[in-house]
């Protein structure tokens, strides 16, 4: 319920991951407490401790419609797209080899310029290949749109009068993405200009135990960005939902 602790920074906690890996009445015992509140326990270990995911209809469930209205929306349908295919690509070019997830010292990096940039390519290569094949789907029926479509029409970065970059933006959407995975601690801000993060141990395992979604196999089928497991996908982190991309 602290996805910032850690046991290394904690005595008790790391007594409780050393009990749960050594006393099987003890982890039978946490997990079925888990499965009464609807969560799964996906690991327990020293560097990230308990990782948990939400099953569905969880009180501890966020779901992409809830997850984007905590922003200011264009179209709903379409912004609960993007925002879904900003947490996918995260985690793609987080962890961008199979290895990556195998190993369990490895550290990724990934930023907002990054994420961003990666996505805006792939989408003007997605546009390349399909130009003069596809007509321009109706403007009354935005939820037929593509998501390459969708993210190359948003704007970039529009600041605010305070500065800020836009929360409707695709800046603002990759922004809000790796907030998000900060505060639920699966990501940690690097440096103090912003926008840069290392990924953590909790992170890895929420990647590599959930890659079976397929809303990120047909992200990575589409042959533009990197693939971060041999055929898998993501299912985002702790109770946010697969997104339909």
């Amino acid at each position: 319920m602290r996805p910032k602790a850690l046991p290394s920074r904690d005595a008790g906690y790391a007594e409780l991951v050393r009990r749960y890996r050594d006393d099987d009445a003890f982890a039978d015992t946490v997990q079925r407490v888990a499965s009464g509140l609807g969560l799964v326990v996906l690991a327990v270990g020293p560097q990230s401790g308990i990782v948990l995911a939400a099953v569905e209809e969880s009180v501890f469930e966020i779901r992409m419609d809830e997850y984007a209205r905590r922003t200011v929306l264009q179209n709903r349908q379409t912004d609960k797209m993007l925002h879904g295919l900003a947490h996918l690509a995260a985690a793609a070019l987080a962890f961008p080899r199979p290895d990556d997830l195998g190993d369990d010292s490895y550290v990724g990096r990934v930023s907002v310029d990054q994420v961003d940039g990666a996505v805006r390519e792939a989408c003007r290569v997605l546009e390349e290949r399909t130009a003069g094949v596809e007509a321009d789907p109706l403007s009354d029926a935005p939820q037929l749109e593509a998501a390459w479509r969708a993210w190359l029409r948003r704007p970039e970065a529009t600041a605010t009068k305070d500065g800020r970059v836009g929360e409707a933006t695709t800046r603002g959407i990759v922004g809000k993405a790796l907030r998000f995975l900060a505060d639920q601690g699966f990501l940690v801000p690097v440096g103090t200009e912003g926008g840069v993060y290392r990924t953590t141990p909790r992170y890895q395992v929420q990647v590599r135990e959930l890659a079976a979604q397929r809303a990120f196999d047909e992200l990575l089928s589409l042959g533009v960005l990197p693939a971060a497991t041999a055929g898998g996908a993501l299912r985002a982190p702790t109770g946010l939902e697969a997104p339909d991309v």
